[in-house]
Formats: C-alpha cells, structure tokens, sequence
C-alpha cells in the first residue's frame, strides 16, 4: 500500500464523520459506551466459540447501513490489517491438535476453530471501531472520552497523534515524490537512499513539531485542548445505549444461533 492510498483512506474515513444521519446525530459517548461494550463482550467468548460470534455482525452491519457508510470500504480497511490476526492465530492448528465435532461425524483439529475465532473475533472489533470514527469523527471520540473522565493529557495526545499523522504522511509524500523525481522513479531506491529519507523525514517532523508546539503556547495551550461545543444526553441517545447493551447480553447468554436452528427444526418437523 502506497502512502497515498494510505493517506486517501485516511481523509476518506475523516470525511464520513461528517456526514448527517441518525447514527451521526447520536451523542458521541453513547457510540463510545456502544462500542466499548461490544468489543468487551466479543473477546469475552471462549476461544472454541464461532457460531455464537455470527449474530454480532448484525450491529457493525445495522451501524453501516444506518450511518450510510459504504460496506466495501470498511471491508477493504479490515482485510489491510488483517494479516495482524492472521500472524497471531496461523500457529493455533499447529499447538492445539485436539479436535472438535462440528457436526455429526465431522472433526476438525481445534486450533483451525480457535484461528477461525480469533479471525471472527478480529474483524468484528475492527469494523466496529472504523465504524465509530466514520460515524463520530475523532475529534468527537476524543471529547466524548474526557466527559467520560479519562485523563485530559491523556486525550491531548489521542488527539494530537491523529490530527499530525496527516501532516505526517504529508511531509513523507513530499520527500518520496523529490527522491523520485531526482532519481527518475526506479533508480536510486536502495537501502541506503532509505535510511536518508527516514532521516530527512525525522529531523523535518521534529522541527514542525517544535514550532507547532510554540505555537500552541504562544496561544494559551496549557496541556487540555478547549471546545466550544457541549452535546447534551438526549433519551434518543439512552435508547440506542440500551438498545444495544441488551441485543450484546442476548447473543451472550442466550446460544442465539443454535436456538434458530432448533425452532427451524421444529417447523420443518
């Protein structure tokens, strides 16, 4: 993946914060609280547990479609990271060779179903959090999370690793667009010509860094960054919280795919 992609889905992901649908329009702590939720309860279940994770894609998919968020995207953003999950979970089949019966007279060796868990685990944590900054901005995240009494330097930070990452990758594209215009594209491109532009890279990030920063001070930064903007709780904003805690503590406690299955089975009886 190229910087510029990387940057484009970045700004693209910005700009679907801002659009104005009923999801957008939720109090960001709520979609916080939501969320926070949703990823505790998935990685709640145990590691032999897949069939009991499939009902949990109805809220990312519900959060999608409500916030007109486009699915291939998000789709595209969990498969580019995914090769995390996958680094975590291929040697699975490899120390766990038990098996398991998945279905009558079929066993597999447990360490597929666990790799299979953690994948599902993966990609249902991961859509839910793009789907809260396309739905939020993180901006929005960031102060919802200070009303909600994390530390004020510790959201500065959240705050200002996102708002520089685009002036970050910025400054990177300039030097990479110079280094190809100077070597013609392909020549030049060795080990060496890296470790200048890594370094070039840094020395230029650390001297923005300090004039923003003297910037800042120069305009009464003192370690919280202020906003203007206060949202009040609304009862639409309860509802959805409960709303959603309550469909997390069925798919929970209640085998809900299984359940299905038997109450298909008994019409077809």
């Amino acid at each position: 993946m190229s910087l510029e992609t990387a940057y484009s889905g970045i700004g693209r992901l910005d700009r679907l914060s801002y659009r104005d649908t009923v999801v957008h329009r939720l109090d960001p702590r709520g979609k916080v609280i939501a969320t926070l939720l949703f990823a505790v309860v998935v990685v709640s279940f145990p590691k032999y547990e897949v069939l009991s994770l499939l009902p949990f894609f109805l809220f990312p998919i519900l959060i999608g479609a409500l916030g007109d968020i486009p699915a291939g995207f998000i789709a595209k953003k969990v498969i580019a990271v995914s090769p995390f999950a996958v680094f975590v979970g291929i040697f699975n089949p490899l120390f766990d060779s038990s098996t398991v019966a998945i279905a009558p007279g079929v066993s597999i060796s447990a360490g597929w179903v666990s790799f299979a868990s953690i994948l599902v685990k993966f990609a249902l944590t991961i859509s839910a959090a793009l789907l809260l900054i396309a739905t939020t901005s993180f901006p929005g995240i960031c102060r919802s999370l200070r009303r909600l009494g994390l530390p004020a330097l510790f959201v500065s930070q959240l705050l200002f690793l996102y708002r520089y990452l685009f002036v970050l990758m910025e400054e990177a594209m300039r030097v990479v667009r110079a280094r190809n215009m100077r070597s013609f594209g392909t020549r030049g491109a060795g080990l060496r010509v890296l470790v200048r532009i890594v370094g070039t890279l840094f020395l230029r990030t650390v001297e923005r860094a300090e004039r923003i920063y003297g910037a800042m001070l120069a305009r009464g930064f003192r370690g919280e960054v202020p906003s203007t903007r206060r949202e009040a709780l609304r009862p639409s904003d309860a509802v959805f919280v409960l709303a959603a805690g309550s469909f997390f503590a069925l798919c929970r406690f209640v085998p809900v795919p299984q359940t299905i299955g038997r109450f298909v089975r008994s019409l077809a009886g």
